[in-house]
């Protein structure tokens, strides 16, 4: 990684409000390093939203990081879709993305990571990813408790308005 990919995660990972006395730099190292691939009908503009954040740190639509200009990571997806939460439900975007990342159960996977911990995180990586978990959204960004429709066949967008309609005006 060069220096400025290196500033850009730094700066990335400063989009995250993550907890007092404790380092997550492993799990958002695996993070980045994980492309976020869509599956479903317009959540490539989920991915767009990662990707644009690389326009807005590098201020240069030519360098994209280490990363190819078509993919984006799950971090930065992770990011981007945290900035929609807190447009669309109110509050500080940087406490939606350590929400998502307890909504993904991966707020316990602190420094140092072992390898068992490491291998989890994958997991959950590739379920959210593939669309491998529950119907009820529980094991991807919005779990909830009695859903009207599979979670897994939704895009993102639609699964974070009825999340955010479920938990936050509730």
């Amino acid at each position: 990684m060069t220096r400025r990919d290196e500033r850009y995660f730094d700066w990335l990972v400063s989009q995250i409000q993550v907890p007092p006395h404790k380092e997550f730099w492993d799990l958002f190292t695996i993070m980045h390093q994980y492309e976020f691939a869509w599956t479903v009908p317009n959540d490539d503009n989920r991915v767009q939203d990662g990707k644009d954040l690389r326009y807005e740190f590098f201020h240069d639509s030519s360098h994209h990081g280490s990363l190819p200009p078509d993919t984006a990571s799950f971090l930065e997806v992770l990011v981007g879709l945290s900035r929609r939460v807190a447009f669309t439900a109110g509050g500080d975007a940087r406490n939606w993305a350590w929400r998502l990342i307890k909504n993904l159960g991966l707020n316990r996977c602190s420094d140092p990571l072992s390898d068992g911990k490491r291998q989890r995180v994958q997991d959950v990586l590739y379920a959210c990813v593939w669309r491998q978990y529950r119907p009820d959204g529980h094991g991807g960004f919005f779990p909830l408790y009695e859903p009207e429709d599979d979670q897994t066949q939704l895009e993102i967008w639609h699964q974070m308005h009825i999340y955010v309609n479920a938990t936050v005006d509730a």
